[in-house]
């Protein structure tokens, strides 16, 4: 790609969006980042905010007037702006409806009036409670009850995927869609519920590992390297627009197992569990396996996680010591 090439990045400031924003910095694109910092950080930018291709916006993307601006002025967007966390979605559920719905709304309605590409970043949380493991694209959706709001967060992020495959299909706007799969990594916060900082940062002090429910539903871990390198994939495949893309890896771990790698890797903490409803002070549904499907993606650009669980678990730990003055 030319290196004169303009990206827009929302949520820039955030754990995937600054890894992506230092990827394209790095293969020579101007940046221009929005976010509000409401769950990002300039720590997470540190590496890269002297970089005179870098412009950050501190604003919300449902500032329509100031997104026009911003699209008008890039090449490709990367929508990567969400209310994302279990622990931010049980306690702040509106915000989390307005802010995955409003502002994906902006962004496509802006990206339509210029003719830019865009990337949407969507999750596996919207295939629900779902028993067709692994989880295909085109599976249907099996969402819970509205009165757990947990649920708010995968609806949300479902109408995005309606909305911006609507707009490629009505208008031909070229979107493509992916499902991230639990991104780990360095610059993750475990403050609105990530397993793997909160279990790391908790064996670094000698805590207690707390492990919801029976420690054995299982996850699949994908290192944000290799989710980066999957968006960038994607973006450059013309054959990918339209269409939706799981992006994760398929090892499979419990997380009773993922507690148990992170105290003997840290040579620190103990297990300890509890119920959901004592974890979130309110009853909260949970899926047994959450593994994904990445034919399509595999045979569309040929993308595979590089990165096995532990040795994404060993560059955390080593982060986080670092972060940490251990």
């Amino acid at each position: 790609m030319s290196e004169s090439l303009k990206a827009l990045v929302t949520g820039g400031a955030g754990f995937i969006g600054s890894h992506l924003a230092e990827r394209l910095l790095n293969s020579g694109y101007q940046v221009t980042i929005i976010d509000n910092l409401s769950t990002g950080s300039l720590e997470n930018l540190s590496c890269c905010l002297e970089n005179r291709a870098l412009k950050l916006v501190r604003a919300d993307i449902q500032d329509a007037e100031l997104v026009q601006l911003l699209v008008s002025d890039c090449d490709i967007i990367f929508h990567l702006a969400a209310a994302v966390g279990v622990r931010l979605i049980a306690d702040d559920p509106v915000r989390t409806i307005e802010t995955n719905i409003g502002g994906t709304e902006v962004i496509l309605k802006q990206a339509n009036k210029f003719g830019k590409k865009v990337f949407l970043a969507s999750t596996s949380e919207v295939y629900g409670k779902s028993e067709a493991v692994p989880f295909r694209e085109d599976d249907d959706l099996v969402l819970g009850s509205t009165t757990f709001s947990r649920w708010s967060y995968a609806c949300s992020k479902a109408i995005d995927e309606f909305l911006g495959i609507a707009y490629h299909q009505q208008y031909g706007l070229p979107v493509v869609i992916g499902r991230f799969f639990n991104t780990i990594g360095p610059r993750q916060t475990g403050r609105y519920g990530m397993v793997v900082p909160r279990f790391v940062d908790w064996a670094l002090q000698g805590q207690p590992l707390l492990i919801h429910g029976t420690g054995q539903q299982t996850r699949c871990f994908c290192y944000v390297t290799d989710v980066v390198e999957a968006i960038m994939g994607l973006v450059q495949c013309e054959d990918a627009a339209g269409r939706v893309y799981n992006i994760g890896s398929c090892e499979e771990v419990c997380i009773e197992e993922l507690a148990d790698r992170i105290i003997t890797m840290t040579g620190k903490g103990t297990k300890r569990f509890i119920p959901y409803d004592q974890a979130y002070n309110r009853p909260i549904e949970d899926m047994n396996r959450r593994v994904p499907c990445i034919d399509r993606i595999r045979q569309t650009i040929g993308w595979q996680p590089k990165t096995r669980l532990d040795e994404a678990l060993r560059l955390i730990i080593e982060h986080r010591r670092r972060r940490l003055g251990l």
